[in-house]
């Protein structure tokens, strides 16, 4: 089969697109990148002479391009809604960065048109495809811990700390644009764990507005911050298992990711210094039986799913493995890569999540 051509909205040459989707394309031949686009004339003149593709500075020439198969957006979530109702209504299939839409009321239109449309839909909820989460779960599944009793987790956003250098990144500190740490790092969190361990039953909840004001550091002016950026998640599992949450705005002193999975029979810990999980160098260790402490466990090659292991070691890593799945997918007729109707579900956990720290009571999920 020929590769499906990839469009990429939002391609400059510093952001994340660049150090993700990019690579990952070049390394997943079922795919090739046809074209970019970027919100000025003279960031797409770059974008084109550093790609190799034709770059536009309007959308709408991008989904136009009769190259373009699959429409990725890669922007701010803001502006999520308006360019992928756009190439949904041209037919195109369509890969959103997480998180969908910014709230649920968004999430579940956005759900909706896909649904009419009838077209393949992808959200880069990347992080299960990490190998030692992956390997953790078989592991699990093959009787490792028993069973399974609880799960703790904590994490750091990274951002949303007490300071940011470029003024454009104080859109962070806005509740109301969507990328926060509850959105951002928890959930592409989350996700991986209710992989692994099964969704939520029910769930209980506390933000806290931590920190109130947040500095440019560039010319000294603050912000002011309305995220919660303490975000702290208990819940029971659909097995029965306990499961608490943590995360901050920030970075730790400490440590800034660790997961820990305790059963009847063993103990499972992936640790990472990087706190926003979906893109970090996980490591995975484990113990059993007599075993006085856990010892880190070697993940076999297969889970790379052939992704390079310079691609694999790097942020583009579990992004390609999406891809590769998603290229699994479109030839076999499967649909098992994160969809717009599993972000709809995780929009509702959100909401979920948010009314019961509003409220102080526990929300029960179907």
């Amino acid at each position: 089969m020929p590769p499906t051509g990839v469009g990429i909205i939002g391609a400059s040459t510093s952001g994340w697109a660049s150090v993700a989707h990019v690579p990952a394309i070049a390394a997943t031949p079922e795919f090739a990148l046809r074209a970019v686009s970027t919100s000025r004339p003279s960031s797409a003149e770059v974008a084109a002479a550093t790609y190799g593709v034709p770059a536009y500075h309007d959308h709408r020439d991008l989904i136009a391009h009769p190259g373009v198969d699959l429409v990725v957006v890669s922007v701010k979530v803001t502006e999520h809604f308006k360019l992928i109702s756009a190439a949904l209504n041209a037919g195109k299939m369509v890969y959103s960065e997480w998180p969908l839409g910014n709230g649920l009321a968004e999430a579940q239109q956005l759900a909706d048109q896909a649904a009419k449309a009838e077209v393949r839909t992808v959200v880069g909820l990347q992080g299960r495809y990490a190998p030692e989460v992956r390997y953790a779960r078989d592991l699990i599944r093959d009787g490792y811990l028993g069973r399974v009793l609880g799960t703790t987790m904590v994490g750091s956003g990274m951002v949303w700390g007490g300071e940011v250098a470029d003024p454009g990144q104080a859109y962070w500190f806005d509740n109301a644009n969507g990328a926060t740490p509850l959105t951002s790092a928890t959930l592409h969190a989350l996700d991986p764990l209710h992989t692994v361990l099964g969704e939520f039953d029910s769930v209980a909840a506390n933000l806290v507005v931590g920190r109130k004001q947040a500095t440019i550091t560039t010319d000294g002016t603050s912000v002011p911050v309305t995220v919660p950026d303490q975000v702290a998640v208990i819940g029971t599992l659909s097995g029965g298992a306990a499961a608490s949450i943590f995360y901050r705005g920030g970075v730790s002193r400490g440590d800034n990711f660790r997961w820990e999975i305790n059963g009847t029979d063993g103990d499972l810990v992936l640790t990472a210094g990087w706190g926003n999980m979906q893109v970090a160098e996980l490591a995975l260790a484990g113990g059993r039986g007599t075993d006085g402490a856990v010892k880190p466990l070697e993940v076999p090659a297969s889970y790379l799913d052939g992704v390079p292991a310079e691609v694999s070691r790097s942020a583009a890593g579990s992004v390609a493995r999406l891809y590769r799945q998603l290229a699994w997918d479109l030839a076999d007729g499967t649909r098992t890569v994160p969809d717009f109707a599993h972000a709809l579900g995780r929009h509702r956990l959100i909401d979920a999540i948010e009314r019961a720290s509003g409220t102080g009571t526990t929300q029960i999920l179907a």
